[in-house]
């Protein structure tokens, strides 16, 4: 597992977002080699739908802060799986019960995973 710390600046701010509003199961594929449309993915579940738009709106004003703004971002009204596509990474923040059914981490499970925190797997189980 590559750390953290070699993560691009942006992806690691995107990451630092979702952690102060506490999201839950993290974790950072490294898309690189695998897919030519972005480098990263960032995963990660939210407990509500108010959390999962909390989360969001974390990520995009952490990363305004820095002068880089999403290209697209959909889902926020539905607050089930919200996409925000920064071009070179893309956050995905998940209704628990939409990443198991989704499972993303099963579908890209030959990126190498960058990072990874404790919380709900790709199931839904808490590890």
């Amino acid at each position: 597992m590559t750390r953290a710390r070699a993560l691009p600046r942006a992806v690691r701010s995107a990451v630092d977002a979702v952690e102060d509003v506490k999201g839950r199961g993290m974790v950072v594929l490294d898309l690189r080699g695998v897919n030519d449309a972005t480098d990263y993915f960032i995963i990660a579940s939210g407990t509500s739908d108010a959390h999962i738009r909390g989360l969001s709106d974390s990520v995009i004003e952490r990363l305004a802060g820095q002068g880089v703004q999403p290209h697209h971002v959909e889902g926020v009204t539905g607050g089930r799986w919200v996409l925000i596509d920064f071009v070179d990474f893309v956050v995905h923040v998940f209704h628990p019960e939409a990443r198991a059914f989704y499972q993303l981490e099963r579908l890209w499970s030959d990126a190498p995973v960058v990072l990874r925190r404790p919380g709900e797997d790709e199931k839904g189980h808490t590890r």
